[in-house]
């Protein structure tokens, strides 16, 4: 039975480049097993459970068909070694921006304990949550997320909780947030998509817009978040920040006054993804 509807989700979402991934993902959740217990395992259901598998699959089917995207469906989104929880009004954690976090964790060898971290335009919390849970019991670091939507901090505060760790949340702009404060590490995956650019329907029409547009050639925003980092960091301090593979030179130039040991890094389809730099 299993065989047949896992057959049927994949031809209904053939159309889609990752169709086949995405039907796989979608019964898994709704038998509550992995993606490899559902190629491993031999799954026996009564009568019961398989309307209710079957009547629960077709729905997230046709929810997937209408471009609702799969993390929205089942509610939760890998990234790195955690699973979070995300939804409506929150960015989805890409794998991206796990390459950030990587670089991050490296770069904190060059600081002494304790280690202060702010996560600006934090949404679900993926970068912060990821850089205290993989430091945890190895070094003393502290970390605040700003956040500015109420949409994204319901899904912030739900990660923290979930998670159980001890990171403040702040309810700000970047522009404003944390004044007279000062940190070793800023992080950053701010809005950089520009304006003018056109998005797959499946982010266009269900993730948030204020998560994913940074204005005029997609700077505005980044632009914001240098100018908080400006502020923020302390002499020497780290920033990393994502940004659009076409905005390398821009994001060098609004870096070169007050940062030096620029750097851009690549991600894996070796595009510009972040860079990385320290206040001088």
């Amino acid at each position: 039975m299993l065989r047949e509807l896992l057959r049927w989700g994949k031809a209904e979402l053939s159309s889609f480049p990752s169709g086949s991934t995405d039907a796989e993902i979608l019964l898994s959740f709704v038998l509550g097993i992995t993606r490899t217990q559902l190629h491993s395992q031999s799954i026996t259901l009564d009568e019961v459970e398989q309307l209710r598998v079957a009547d629960e699959f077709r729905d997230s089917i046709e929810a997937r068909k209408s471009g609702k995207p799969v993390q929205y469906i089942t509610g939760e989104a890998p990234f790195r070694y955690l699973v979070f929880d995300v939804g409506p009004g929150v960015l989805i954690p890409r794998p991206e921006t796990e390459i950030l976090v990587d670089e991050v964790l490296h770069q904190l060898q060059k600081f002494d304990d304790p280690i202060s971290i702010v996560d600006l335009g934090s949404g679900s919390g993926a970068i912060a949550i990821s850089l205290i849970s993989e430091t945890a019991g190895k070094r003393e670091v502290h970390a605040i997320a700003v956040e500015k939507s109420p949409e994204a901090l319901t899904w912030l505060h739900q990660n923290i909780a979930k998670f159980d760790l001890p990171i403040r949340v702040i309810e700000a702009d970047v522009a404003t947030a944390l004044e007279g404060i000062k940190c070793d590490v800023v992080v950053a995956n701010p809005p950089y998509i520009p304006d003018e650019e056109t998005l797959p329907s499946d982010v266009a029409d269900f993730e948030p817009t204020i998560a994913l547009r940074g204005g005029v050639n997609g700077m505005d925003t980044p632009r914001a978040f240098i100018s908080a980092a400006v502020r923020l960091l302390k002499p020497g301090g780290l920033l990393a920040l994502e940004h659009h593979e076409v905005q390398e030179v821009a994001i060098r130039e609004e870096l070169s006054e007050n940062f030096q040991e620029i750097k851009i890094h690549y991600d894996l389809s070796d595009r510009p993804r972040f860079t990385t730099a320290f206040k001088i």
